[in-house]
């Protein structure tokens, strides 16, 4: 019994920058539990490359979207996409972000302004535009990929550290706004997952020295992000609502 509070059966589930990584393993794991699935990202070729591989042997429907969520216009359309296609979104998954270590003396507007808009402008305007219709069936999960670059932060990191910071202020802020609808809002803390952005920033030295830096003495596996989304997208997660769940292998208990 306490296992169906995993279920997902009946939702729908939309994970931007869902096509690889963090984002395409969440999205897997929520199709496992019974969700339909919408991703985003800006590559057709990879988006219909990985919805077939996210939704192969569970039954489910799913369905893609091109979207630079770097583009006001391109984040609106994605949410009326995902209604018009779906007819509901009952989990939201804001997962796209990008980084671009900058020094602070060296931070250019040009980068600053494409971050803020992909990494935080955009998870605002999908919130927005998502919600009221959870409110309306009083359910819905909201879930913002922050980082542990929100807690620590590295040699310029100004930019993104400063993006998933606000994501933890966005998400309290929002929880409070929409507890009495039956709507939760909640961040990840990713630590050292080896994903395409972690290794296109960082050196191989720099990758085994923050491997060595976790008490795990190791890069986590996408997949292993998978239980903590499906505790915050499920009614096992009910009562969790303005929370920062860090997953980083112990990162940050040093």
């Amino acid at each position: 019994m306490y296992m169906d509070q995993f279920k997902l059966t009946g939702k729908v589930a939309l994970v931007t920058g869902g096509s690889k990584g963090l984002g395409k393993a969440m999205a897997r794991g929520l199709a496992e539990a019974g969700a339909d699935i919408v991703i985003a990202s800006r590559h057709e070729n990879e988006l219909k490359a990985a919805l077939a591989e996210i939704l192969e042997g569970t039954g489910r429907r799913g369905v893609y979207m091109v979207a630079d969520m770097a583009k006001r216009d391109d984040v609106k359309a994605l949410a009326q996409f995902a209604l018009d296609k779906m007819g509901r979104v009952d989990v939201l998954i804001n997962n796209a972000g990008t980084n671009v270590p900058q020094a602070v003396d060296a931070i250019t507007d040009v980068e600053w302004d494409r971050i803020m808009e992909i990494n935080l402008n955009s998870v605002m305007v999908l919130t927005r535009a998502l919600v009221p219709q959870m409110k309306a069936r009083k359910w819905g999960r909201v879930i913002h990929i922050s980082s542990i670059m929100a807690l620590v932060s590295n040699n310029a990191r100004n930019i993104y550290s400063a993006t998933k910071c606000a994501l933890v202020g966005f998400a309290r802020a929002s929880a409070l706004d929409l507890g009495e609808s039956g709507v939760t809002v909640n961040c990840i803390a990713p630590g050292p997952f080896l994903t395409d952005l972690p290794a296109s920033v960082l050196s191989k030295e720099e990758q085994d020295r923050f491997a060595k830096t976790t008490a795990l003495n190791r890069w986590g596996d996408p997949k292993e992000l998978v239980g903590t989304a499906l505790l915050l997208a499920t009614d096992a997660g009910s009562y969790i609502t303005g929370a920062t769940l860090v997953v980083d292998g112990g990162f940050t208990a040093r």
